[in-house]
């Protein structure tokens, strides 16, 4: 829902582990863009998500009408130890500039492993298409991130096509020590006229504007419209006790909603008006 190392090469980790089996059998794993391995998930009526191993990003995400509803960038590089460009990016341990680490962190440029052996999520016996996935540090990453972590991901089609990311992270470090990070979903998506999109529910909290030097303001409006550019809002740490915040995005006569539950901390929340990506 935050400078730089050198980049470190994406560990090919994934091609020695053992045989990767998929739990659901509306799950297939085959070969995407340069080879690389991805996961399809097929939902009912027509709905279709994909997940690649490589930074377990979902990249596409379809409906009943076969309409994408994430941007991919036309230049998107499909090549480790690069970044993909679309869907939603997974931002770990640091999200943005803010730390050490380089840009946004190193799980988006890792190879993910299906998790055969997950630990148990609530059931919803509805949900037949779904895939868990799961990252451990490399003894690279132990040298520019001391601190051993498991990263699990299950990403999920609900029956009537809904996307769902369900993110536990759990510190494996054998001394106890706690650790801080920041994480984000990164997500892009598609919309066919910026200028009709509106995004409620984030009435009354404050942000930091970066393109007026990072100058702190208060949402007054009950929706946010994209009149012009709009870049990196960033929302304070705000805790809203005993609560879920709704954030909505319309989008001509499509409805994009988030639930977030509560306690609710927002240590960043960045919308970005771009004009023309490709």
């Amino acid at each position: 829902m935050a400078g730089p190392a050198p980049a470190v090469a994406a560990s090919a980790a994934a091609s020695q582990s053992p045989p990767m089996q998929l739990p659901s059998p509306f799950a297939e794993l085959v070969k995407g863009s340069s080879g690389l391995e991805k996961i399809v998930l097929r939902g009912a009526r027509n709905c279709c998500a994909e997940i690649y191993l490589y930074g377990g990003q979902v990249t596409s995400w379809k409906n009943d009408n076969g309409e994408e509803l994430l941007f991919l960038s036309s230049k998107a590089i499909f090549k480790p130890p690069k970044a993909i460009r679309g869907g939603i990016p997974i931002c770990f341990p640091q999200f943005g500039t803010h730390g050490n680490l380089e840009q946004h962190g190193f799980a988006r440029n890792r190879f993910w492993t299906i998790d055969n052996n997950p630990p148990p999520l609530p059931v919803n016996p509805a949900i037949k298409a779904y895939v868990d996935l799961i990252l451990k540090p490399s003894e690279e990453d132990l040298k520019i991130w001391p601190h051993s972590f498991e990263f699990r991901l299950r990403v999920s089609l609900g029956p009537s096509g809904d996307l769902s990311l369900t993110s536990r992270i759990r510190n494996t470090n054998t001394d106890g020590r706690p650790f801080s990070y920041t994480f984000a979903y990164h997500t892009y998506f598609s919309v066919s006229d910026i200028s009709e999109v509106r995004v409620e529910g984030l009435e009354t909290m404050d942000y930091l504007d970066n393109l007026k030097a990072k100058e702190r303001f208060t949402e007054q409006g009950d929706a946010i419209v994209f009149e012009s550019e709009v870049s990196n809002l960033l929302m304070l740490n705000i805790i809203i006790p005993n609560q879920y915040v709704t954030v909505m995005i319309f989008s001509m006569s499509r409805l994009i909603k988030f639930i977030l539950p509560h306690p609710l901390k927002l240590p960043s929340l960045i919308m970005r008006r771009k004009e023309h990506l490709s």
